[in-house]
């Protein structure tokens, strides 16, 4: 079973950046599509950032345009740029590895990382 482990969150003022990182144990990395996903208070999780096994993207249409996801193979990690951050994006994030469809996920879990946006 894949597991994950999510770094990088913090604190960031309105108009802020912050770079998300996830590293994967167990699994052929390579093979598997990622994603992260995001839960804020009262929320179900939600996926925010898609990238396939051959690097082809797509992204929630609250985050097109500020958020990029990439993958490093070789290092088994997959990272999230995220830009122009505003207070809906305050939530804690996770990566899993979407199953066909997107309706699942292969992995375990993480703690995730917070991610908070406040003036």
């Amino acid at each position: 079973q894949v597991q994950f482990e999510e770094s990088g969150g913090g604190s960031v003022q309105p108009g802020g950046s912050l770079r998300l990182s996830c590293a994967a144990s167990g699994g052929i990395f390579s093979m598997f599509a990622m994603g992260w996903y995001r839960q804020a208070p009262g929320n179900q999780r939600e996926l925010v950032a898609y990238i396939s096994s051959g690097g082809d993207t797509d992204y929630a249409d609250s985050v097109k345009g500020r958020f990029t996801i990439s993958r490093d193979n070789a290092k088994k990690t997959v990272s999230l740029q995220m830009n122009s951050l505003n207070s809906e994006d305050t939530a804690v994030y996770y990566c899993n590895a979407p199953t066909p469809g997107r309706v699942g996920v292969f992995g375990y879990w993480g703690q995730g990382t917070q991610v908070t946006v406040s003036s």
